[in-house]
């Protein structure tokens, strides 16, 4: 074991990787109760897609350590859970089954730009405020949908949207949860948002707004979702903006995550060491998850910026990784828990999620109104037109009209060019659908 993840050299010890291994698992465990719930919403049995999320974990967690070294774990990301159950398959109308093979598509996707080199060329050509401005739209839309499922904010004809009954025992314990979360990472309690869904959880029981199943039982059966996936609905003409927007934020952000928490480790510095050996495996891994949870049957895997609190407890090898991995597959065992997790339990979870990602505006270069103007629509579209894909259309597009308009046209990268032209055209051949 000393050989294989070379602890010395990377200055770290078998005891601490195991202590940094559970320290992730805990803040990023809450996945396991959040996308089963997400993801059941389009017809998708619950209990399938519980193993098919812990699976996918322990996959992508594994390959991550085994292969790359790296001390980070991995899971179905949030943001794009959300935009396959409520965007492709509910405002889209197209199956689970197709959005699944979208998923397998854009895996093959990315991990053929992560060998050829062309996601360096994609990375290098995205601005960094568009990218802030995806973060914080997908934050938003996050919070939305958190602030839907709870009973936050209701339809209102006159204003769209208005205000839910607080009365609503329901409605009061996510507003519960979401202040107990906040309170509790910010005394750097290790899995704030763990604890909160659980004693939400609890209290929703206790309350009688949830029925209490048991805790531990043998796991349930993937086979509703296992292979499930539908390629040749997937190819149809009207899905390709849904896999270019798969690829696009699982570039966004699977390069950032592992980028952020390597260099946090020690494991990177800048420039071209970007370009490292090191990365390359882990991108490869994160693409070899995805398609590997398409096949099981969830949304897109990807890297956890969680994964930075093993790196501060001190994990700096692919020995913490693996330990995430394996505590994912005992969470296996507790699939009758997560069945009793309401949605007033994982709102609080969602709405802390938004919280987090909303930091990235703090990014944007405000000085400079052509590139402050497409981050801002790029975040704002998301939520109001509940749609991941069409905040990062409004975004590609507004970025080079603008650009062009004020005389900055060789400020664009090609890249965005290409994506904003794909944009256009798939407005002009669809439509909004």
């Amino acid at each position: 074991m000393e050989r294989f993840f070379r602890l010395s050299e990377h200055g770290s010890n078998v005891r601490t990787e195991v202590i940094a291994g559970i320290t992730t698992f805990l803040t990023m465990a809450y996945i396991i109760f959040v996308n089963p719930d997400i993801l059941s919403s389009t017809g998708m049995d619950r209990d399938a897609v519980f193993i098919a999320t812990c699976l996918a974990a322990a996959i992508g967690s594994a390959v991550m350590g085994l292969w790359a070294n790296w001390p980070i774990g991995m899971a179905p990301g949030m943001g794009l859970n959300a935009f396959f159950a409520f965007t492709v398959v509910g405002a889209m109308g197209f199956t689970w089954q197709q959005a699944l093979g979208a998923v397998f598509i854009s895996g093959i996707i990315f991990l053929i730009l992560s060998i050829t080199g062309i996601r360096r060329w994609l990375i290098a050509g995205i601005p960094t405020s568009m990218r802030s401005g995806v973060a914080a739209g997908i934050g938003m839309f996050l919070a939305i949908i958190a602030m839907q499922s709870s009973g936050l904010v209701v339809d209102n004809p006159a204003t769209l949207v208005g205000l839910g009954d607080l009365t609503n025992t329901g409605t009061l314990l996510t507003i519960a949860g979401f202040f107990l979360i906040v309170a509790l990472d910010a005394l750097r309690v290790k899995g704030a948002i763990l604890i909160g869904i659980l004693v939400v959880t609890f209290a929703a029981i206790t309350l009688g707004v949830s029925e209490f199943t048991g805790i531990v039982s043998a796991p349930p059966s993937i086979m509703p979702t296992l292979l499930q996936l539908d390629l040749v609905g997937a190819l149809s003409y009207g899905i390709f903006h849904v896999i270019l927007v798969m690829v696009l934020v699982e570039v966004f952000d699977a390069t950032g995550t592992l980028i952020g928490v390597a260099k946090r480790a020690g494991l990177l510095s800048e420039g071209p060491a970007h370009q490292n050996k090191g990365l390359s495996r882990a991108l490869m891994a994160d693409s070899t998850a995805i398609t590997a949870g398409s096949l099981l049957g969830t949304s897109s895997t990807t890297a956890y910026v969680e994964s930075a609190s093993g790196v501060q407890a001190g994990g700096r090898t692919g020995l913490t990784a693996l330990v995430v991995a394996g505590l994912f597959l005992l969470a296996m065992f507790f699939a009758p828990l997560a069945g009793a997790v309401p949605a007033y339990a994982t709102a609080p979870a969602l709405l802390y999620v938004a919280t987090l990602m909303m930091r990235e505006l703090a990014e944007i270069t405000w000085d400079d109104v052509t590139e402050a103007a497409p981050a801002v629509l790029t975040a704002l579209a998301m939520p109001l037109t509940y749609s991941i894909a069409n905040g990062l259309a409004f975004g590609f597009i507004s970025y080079a009209v603008i650009k062009l308009l004020t005389g900055k046209a060789k400020q664009v990268h090609a890249a965005t060019w290409i994506v904003a032209g794909l944009f256009v055209v798939k407005f002009a051949l669809f439509g909004s659908h």
